[in-house]
């Protein structure tokens, strides 16, 4: 379940579920799925995406996923994957610059869980510790006693994420994986944020200490495209995008370094997550 930050509940895309149910709840569904994951198969669907004739996908998409393309640039896609990043309008997604306030770097469905040195993070039904996200335990340690936000994003999303505060950041570490999709469904029989590629960077954040901001693949999503190496970062300032799919950006945060909004907690405690989006304020730091 998925409630807005007025507490209402939001209606996802059925059609789509029912596919992923077939494609991970059935032995037929899983052969065709080694298939989809395979990589050569993914770089395929990524190149036909980057085609002009994949710009056909484009209308019936908008149609079938109820998108608000006023809230949009409007102009001739070049590609699937062109408009699947597009930006949005100036004012459409303001960042709050409040420098005590932490924001959302996406449009996303968001839970937030506490960490410690024996958390095995279960989400629909996933395990995962925060060592296999970092590929570190030394890493993972410094982390112990903070807070892990995952920020789920559906296709329909604004595929574009930002830097959640100011300061500096390292070089990008990759760590390939096999793609699958992050819907809940395939949670519920596969390690998706284990096995999925995935990207991650420290960050010395002048609010919030010592963060680190993991940026996960999906099924056909090969490209994580994050702009910058290591150096000084900008709150608000857009840190990449997600191309075609679903995707997920994962923070996380020491101990004793933010406390997170109360309405977020309640869902994530109930298992629901919360519609956010870009810039928005979803908690406060702790002095």
């Amino acid at each position: 379940m998925i409630r807005n930050r007025k507490g209402e509940v939001i209606v996802t895309n059925e059609g789509q579920n029912r596919l992923l149910k077939r494609l991970y709840g059935t032995s037929c569904g899983r052969f065709l799925l080694k298939l989809l994951t395979a990589p050569f198969l993914s770089r395929t669907a990524g190149a036909f995406m980057d085609s002009r004739p994949s710009k056909l996908l484009i209308k019936p998409f908008i149609r079938r996923s109820g998108i608000d393309m006023s809230q949009f640039e409007q102009r001739d896609f070049r590609s699937y994957n062109d408009f699947f990043t597009r930006k949005v309008l100036p004012g459409k997604r303001p960042v709050d610059m409040t420098p005590e306030h932490l924001i959302s770097p996406c449009d996303s469905k968001l839970t937030v869980y506490p960490i410690d040195r024996k958390s095995i993070f279960r989400i629909k039904g996933s395990r995962y510790r925060i060592s296999d996200l970092l590929g570190s335990r030394e890493l993972a340690e410094g982390f112990c006693g903070g807070l892990c936000l995952i920020f789920r994003l559906e296709v329909d999303d604004y595929h574009r994420y930002c830097y959640f505060d100011s300061g500096t950041k390292t070089d990008n570490v990759f760590i390939p994986g096999e793609l699958h999709t992050v819907n809940p469904i395939a949670l519920e029989k596969y390690n998706i944020y284990k096995r999925n590629s995935r990207e991650y960077t420290l960050m010395d954040t002048d609010n919030f200490g010592r963060a680190a901001q993991i940026e996960v693949g999906a099924m056909m999503v090969g490209r994580i495209c994050n702009r910058d190496g290591a150096g000084s970062i900008v709150r608000g300032r857009e840190k990449g995008k997600f191309e075609f799919g679903g995707s997920t950006v994962v923070v996380l945060l020491e101990k004793g370094r933010a406390s997170i909004d109360g309405d977020i907690l309640r869902n994530s405690s109930e298992g629901i997550e919360t519609a956010v989006k870009y810039g928005e304020k979803i908690g406060e730091a702790l002095k």
